[in-house]
């Protein structure tokens, strides 16, 4: 209560919005729930509420509904093209629209409208057995709650311990109502009215195992001369409480037990459910007898129970022959509704039936039509087990495992695949199932596993499917890429040489240039040119294979291009799974092209998708590359704090491209930190320890090579970083990309003698496309520049340094920035005061926001294209001005100018 009381003053002030509250059935969530409605009314809080049914899990948006009913009136408010996205959502135009239903933006009008509302007053979300919202839902609440820091809003959501959503199992505070210990559980038995005594004490105390609500129940049905149903040794808790409330049934009326059964089997709480579906009942009276036992309350039209367990018991006590005929009592009452008709016809359904399950499959098709892939997902897979030809059932599963792939559910694409093989004996479809398996395994690190389920697929589908054989290869050929363990090399390409590659030129090109980046660059490069070609327009897909085979062979600007464009696809679709890999994709080509603002919030976007998706690789290599980003701009011990977070209970050993950038992230923070054994000890490991040196990771390793040639020098371990070069040039290609060309003249320049040094040098810093890599130039710069002024050159050496210092001040690189002027002055250089970045102390959020706020975009503008609320918007430009030292909008665009030369106020 203490916690909750402090979310609740958060919620109009600061502090922590969000508290996740887990125990498990029976732990009393329900009840701290409702005490926090109670308590928010006595603070002025506004309660937006929702609770979890299972029977409307499967129901896109289901929750979402309930819990923004009383705020609908205001969607005319919004802007365009967020009102449109919610009317399609919910329903409240005169026809779907496909192309308004963009999740992104629904997600949006939603905080925009909540936003709105907790301008009039605060609100308080409460939402409650959240393990039984629809997936939908939960994306939208895991949305907003990342967003409520500057809101007047707090959420509090309960779930079950054991299958917490999620979107909200971690990254949010959680508060557990645990289990009581023996001592209160002795105490709340003796609490009771007619507390139990002798062997029935001993046996409710066993059996409720510190549950207070069933401590309760259990003691009040032994109260009343029935013995608590004790079952089975392994039977789980919540099977018991279930059992447990199913007591009181008994006792009721036969109509009363009918009504509380389409109760239950609605998956609703509407009264006007079951009286549309039973009208021989007497109407609102007939529950007046599971009133009076405690059971429900009836209330605005809904029937709310003490429990949500009650109704699952209710369903459970019935007999088949009973919930058969409450299914197709509501199938037949909802014509108009034709997804729960579709949901109520399938619970009657026990055998293959094909009129059903082609209800269920046009219901998949409408949700994902909406963006709502989760709810596609469900309905496919009841769909494909209510079929009754094998091949359909076996296509129907597949094509759910497509949709939970766009929800971004790998465990779940894992489980649907895994049944085909026992349904069919088409090799077709049991290929396709091991290639999304594949897809699966890869997205969850296991990429040994990924390889050995897709490389058969590939090699027996060479001859029948080349296209399929093509998509299988070039699925492993990215889990080959983030093993890094080059023994797959041979396979592949022996596998490779049996497809015809022109049936799938993309495919071909990634798996190409994945797994032959370096030692086949030109060819790669060829390749990638001829799949430009064939790439079709606003293919999702081909874009973003096209951008991963652009950015591993350094065609760092198409891969912009082309990743950015594979972005605004997926934002119109709302494809969160596969959008986590994109914008780990994008993070990394920003960071590359020296736009470091935009990538640390787009890594931070990434991670965030990733963790919701289960996209194991992307929340590593994201925070791996936050981790990065801090340690250069000088936070070295956040840097070292956050890379441990990242692979902490990860084997590396199966993840190298991800090792080796972890080694390079702890090196650079012990680089900036001055301890130069620690840094060099850290960056070495990115090579083996051989008598001949090989890269740990035959693509990532090399670009660190310069990095690790200078702590070696700083380290005085020279000798040791010239054998790791040697032997790292002699494994390259005649031809490699401008950019590993001028990280291995970097290299070779810091460990050459002085007589070969300034060619090395000249070779690295002469190529105009380096440009392309602004940091990287500018650390040559400053390494070549540093190398003139120790022989007295100090003329030549000035304009180097410069152009090394202002691209290093750019960027934000401190550390390198204070070097860069240290040796300018030392070059004998005029230095002025030293001028802060205008934007230095901008959050990239707020150096974002700043910038369009800059030319001229109003809040509401600003919050579409970023995903934010307009209040939002507003609270960071509160904090935007002082820090900038100005007090209007009309000031911004002289203050975010690289001319600005006043610092901050």
């Amino acid at each position: 209560m203490a916690a909750m009381r402090r979310l609740l003053e958060a919620a109009d002030g600061e502090g922590q919005k969000v508290l996740v509250l887990t125990g498990e059935p029976g732990a009393g969530k329900s009840t701290l729930v409702d005490w926090a409605a109670t308590e928010a009314g006595g603070r002025d809080l506004r309660t937006l509420r929702v609770r979890g049914s299972e029977g409307e899990s499967g129901l896109c948006l289901a929750g979402a509904h309930q819990l923004l009913r009383p705020l609908l009136s205001g969607v005319d408010e919004l802007p365009e093209r967020q009102r449109a996205a919610l009317r399609s959502a919910f329903g409240l135009g005169k026809a779907f629209d496909a192309e308004a239903a963009d999740p992104f933006l629904l997600h949006l009008g939603v905080l925009t409208l909540l936003s709105d509302a907790a301008t009039r007053q605060p609100l308080l979300l409460l939402v409650d057995d959240a393990q039984w919202l629809d997936l939908a839902t939960l994306d939208l609440l895991a949305f907003v709650a990342r967003r409520l820091d500057s809101e007047r809003a707090a959420l509090l959501l309960a779930a079950r311990e054991e299958s917490v959503p999620s979107r909200f199992d971690r990254d949010f505070p959680h508060l557990s109502a645990g289990a009581l210990g023996r001592t209160p559980a002795v105490q709340l038995l003796d609490a009771q009215p007619e507390p139990p005594r002798g062997r029935a004490r001993v046996h409710i105390l066993e059996q409720a195992a510190g549950n207070p609500l069933a401590l309760i129940e259990l003691s009040r049905a032994h109260a009343q001369g029935r013995t608590a149903p004790a079952g089975p040794a392994t039977l789980p808790l919540t099977s018991r409480l279930e059992r447990l409330f199913a007591a009181d049934l008994p006792g009721l009326p036969p109509d009363t037990r009918q009504a509380l059964l389409l109760v239950a089997a609605s998956g609703t709480t509407r009264l006007s459910d079951v009286l549309r579906a039973a009208p021989d009942l007497d109407g609102v009276r007939v529950l007046l007898p599971a009133e009076q036992a405690g059971l429900v309350r009836v209330a605005d039209g809904q029937v709310a129970a003490r429990h949500p367990l009650v109704l699952s018991a209710v369903y459970q006590a019935a007999t088949f022959a009973e919930r058969h005929a409450a299914h197709l009592a509501l199938a037949n009452v909802l014509v108009q509704e034709p997804d729960r008709r579709a949901w109520q016809l399938s619970a009657a359904t026990m055998e293959p039936n094909q009129e059903v399950a082609d209800a269920l499959a046009e219901s998949a098709g409408r949700s994902r039509d909406r963006g709502g892939h989760a709810a596609a997902a469900t309905a496919l897979e009841r769909a494909a087990e209510l079929s009754p030809d094998p091949d359909q059932h076996a296509g129907r599963l597949l094509a759910a495992a497509r949709s939970a792939m766009y929800a971004g559910h790998p465990q779940w694409v894992s489980d649907l695949t895994g049944r085909v093989a026992d349904l069919t004996e088409d090799p077709r479809l049991r290929a396709e199932a091991s290639l999304w398996r594949g897809w699966a395994l890869g997205v969850t690190l296991a990429h040994d596993e990924a390889i050995s389920v897709l490389l058969p697929v590939a090699e027996t589908m060479a001859g029948p499917a080349p296209a399929l054989a093509l998509g299988a290869l070039s699925t492993a050929a990215t889990s080959a890429y983030n093993s890094g363990d080059p023994y797959y090399h041979g396979e592949f390409d022996r596998i490779a040489g049996r497809i015809d590659q022109e049936q799938a030129a993309i495919d071909a090109a990634w798996s190409h240039a994945a797994l032959h980046p370096h030692t086949q660059h030109a060819d790669a490069l060829s390749r990638l040119r001829r799949a430009q070609g064939a790439m079709a327009k606003d293919s999702l897909s081909e874009l973003a294979q096209l951008g991963a085979t652009a950015w591993v062979l350094d065609e760092t600007e198409l891969a912009v291009r082309l990743l950015g464009q594979a972005m605004d696809h997926l934002r119109r679709t709302g494809t969160a799974g596969t959008n986590a890999t994109v914008a780990q994709a994008v993070a990394f080509t920003q960071f590359e092209t020296g736009a470091w603002s935009a990538a640390q919030a787009t890594a931070e976007d990434a991670f965030w998708m990733a963790a919701e998706a289960g996209a194991d690789n992307v929340t590593v290599g994201a925070l791996l590359l936050q981790a990065t980003l801090r340690a250069l701009r000088g936070d070295h011990e956040d840097a070292r704090a956050l890379a441990q977070q990242a692979v902490h209970g990860i084997d590396l050993r199966k993840s190298r491209s991800l090792n080796v950038r972890y080694r390079h992230a702890l090196g650079l923070a012990a680089a900036v930190a001055g301890d130069n054994d620690t840094a060099y000890d850290l960056l070495r490991q990115t090579f083996t320890h051989d008598f001949r040196p090989l890269p740990v990771h035959y693509h990532a390793s090399l670009y660190y090579l310069g990095d690790l040639a200078a702590a070696g020098v700083r380290a005085g371990r020279a000798d040791d970083a010239r054998a790791v070069l040697e032997s790292a040039r002699e494994g390259l290609g005649a031809a490699v990309s401008p950019r590993l060309h001028a990280v291995v003249q970097r290299a070779a320049a810091l460990l050459s003698g002085s007589d070969d040094a300034e060619r090395h040098f000249l070779a690295a810093v002469t190529d105009p496309a380096c440009a392309r890599w602004p940091f990287e130039l500018a650390l040559t710069r400053l390494d070549y520049g540093e190398w003139l002024r120790r022989r007295r050159r100090a003329a030549e050496a000035r304009p180097l340094l410069g152009g090394a210092l202002e691209i290093f001040q750019r960027l934000g690189a401190q550390p390198w920035t204070a070097r860069a002027s240290a040796e300018l002055r030392a070059a004998g250089a005029p230095m002025p005061a030293p001028a802060a970045s205008p934007t230095a102390d901008l959050t990239p959020q707020e150096q974002q926001i700043a910038e369009l706020a800059a030319q001229g975009m109003t809040n509401r503008d600003i919050a579409a294209q970023l995903y934010l609320s307009p209040r939002t918007v507003g609270y960071h430009l509160h904090k935007i001005f002082p820090k900038l030292g100005i007090r209007s909008r009309t000031q911004l665009r002289d203050a975010l100018s690289p001319d600005a030369r006043q610092p901050p106020r």
